[in-house]
């Protein structure tokens, strides 16, 4: 049962594609310069990989870690002087949204509306590098679990670095023009002595250097263990045989994983895995689930808007491949509770609404999607016409108007003890009850 969803742009931007290429260009003048025929023996290949060493002095990662942890807390970076990475993703509510905006707010007067929701940026260390065709280390490839991996509620993006990049260009979250205006503000900004001393004084003579490693300062920090995944929440306890789960806890657990009720595990995978890693409550995978259309959000104001997740508009790779048409990721459901909207679009704002949408999505229909003057409902109203075989109708969607629900009201309310038992130490002072 894949809960919750995050993040972007409208549509397709001309100047933020010159951003991107624009820092395209610093990042590959970050790499060394080709060799030349008398040094090419010499020249270690690995020089040319993103994480390679390319400074004087490689700091450590406690001094990469300290950068961007400044840099993450730092509103200068963006064009308003407001807006910080901290700002959509609070520490007090498990690095993701503080409050209960479907969107959160940008560009030079944080007024700015994105199209989905931010995520918490908690847990995600294991995510895997995207692929069209997925498959688990079990050793039986015969199963290919499809479209899997990378950040962003569409995947786009490979790497922590490369995905800390995109809220710092995009116009309805920091607004810098391109990439070089990135490091003309860390530079001219509160943080730029400590970069020196981090990265060299002559850090900015080489944009391209200071983009990377601003970058990589980012991505270090966010995989600070106890900052991103601290594994602190009763149900690690349950599992470490320190805390039991009361009988209402017990029995939201059994329903989560029941195929026949619940089904949540299916996407949620809630048992350690055979190698010993604590659950992430996701698969990584990405689903269209049907979410039904969210007409607060600004973009949702033109009817011919869609928001496609892995094919578009945001991403522009996979725009032909029409039967991945809205896929969206599935999230951890990690400090699931202390969340304030959920699913891609901020379409809902508890998790009894997330619950009952999933069990009642095709018992009720009328309960979640709009219906014309005859009362016939138009289901997955935020799809256009013709991507119906996209939505997911694996249990518990696979029933008809008129029967029972997967889960009737009793059960729900177990289920949401149980994910109250995800929520990490650190955030039990914000959790919603």
């Amino acid at each position: 049962m894949p809960l919750l969803r995050c993040h972007p742009m409208l549509k397709p931007n001309p100047s933020l594609l010159l951003a991107a290429a624009s820092a395209i260009c610093l990042l590959a003048a970050c790499q060394p310069a080709p060799p030349t025929e008398t040094q090419a023996a010499a020249a270690p290949a690995y020089l040319a990989g993103a994480y390679a060493p390319t400074l004087k002095r490689q700091p450590s990662v406690q001094e990469m870690t300290a950068m961007g942890r400044a840099m993450f807390f730092e509103p200068s970076l963006s064009v308003s002087g407001k807006l910080a990475c901290a700002s959509c993703h609070s520490p007090e509510h498990a690095y993701g949204p503080p409050n209960g905006l479907a969107v959160q707010l940008g560009g030079p007067e944080l007024k700015d509306a994105g199209t989905r929701a931010a995520p918490s940026l908690r847990y995600i260390q294991n995510a895997p590098a995207f692929t069209e065709h997925f498959h688990d280390d079990d050793g039986d490839d015969s199963v290919d679990a499809g479209p899997t991996g990378g950040r962003n509620w569409d995947g786009r993006a490979q790497s922590g670095h490369e995905q800390a990049l995109a809220p710092l260009l995009s116009p309805r979250e920091m607004g810098n023009r391109d990439a070089a205006a990135v490091v003309a503000r860390l530079r001219a900004g509160p943080l730029a002595a400590q970069f020196r001393r981090t990265y060299g004084d002559d850090i900015f003579a080489q944009p391209g250097q200071a983009l990377r490693w601003a970058l990589m300062s980012l991505e270090v920090f966010q995989e600070s263990p106890a900052d991103f995944y601290p594994y602190t929440s009763k149900y690690d306890a349950v599992l470490r045989k320190q805390a039991v789960l009361s009988p209402q806890e017990a029995r939201g657990l059994a329903l989560f994983n029941a195929e026949n009720k619940g089904n949540c595990a299916s996407c949620h995978i809630s048992q350690v895995s055979p190698g010993g890693v604590f659950p992430q409550f996701t698969d990584y995978g990405l689903i269209n689930l049907g979410v039904p259309r969210n007409g607060r959000l600004p973009a949702n104001a033109d009817p011919a808007f869609f928001d496609l997740g892995l094919c578009g508009p945001d991403r522009t790779d996979l725009t032909q491949h029409k039967e991945y048409c809205g896929s969206f990721k599935t999230p951890s459901l990690r400090n699931v509770a202390l969340r304030q909207v959920f699913f891609h679009n901020g379409s809902f704002t508890s998790l009894e609404q997330v619950l009952r949408f999933y069990v009642q999505r095709d018992t009720a229909p009328q309960k979640w999607y709009p219906q014309d003057r005859n009362g016939k409902v138009h289901k997955y109203d935020d799809l256009p016409p013709g991507l119906e075989a996209n939505v997911n109708r694996e249990a518990p969607f696979d029933r008809q108007p008129g029967q029972a629900p997967a889960l009737n009201e009793r059960e729900i309310a177990d289920v949401i003890a149980f994910l109250h038992t995800l929520t990490d130490s650190d955030q039990l002072a914000h959790a919603r009850h």
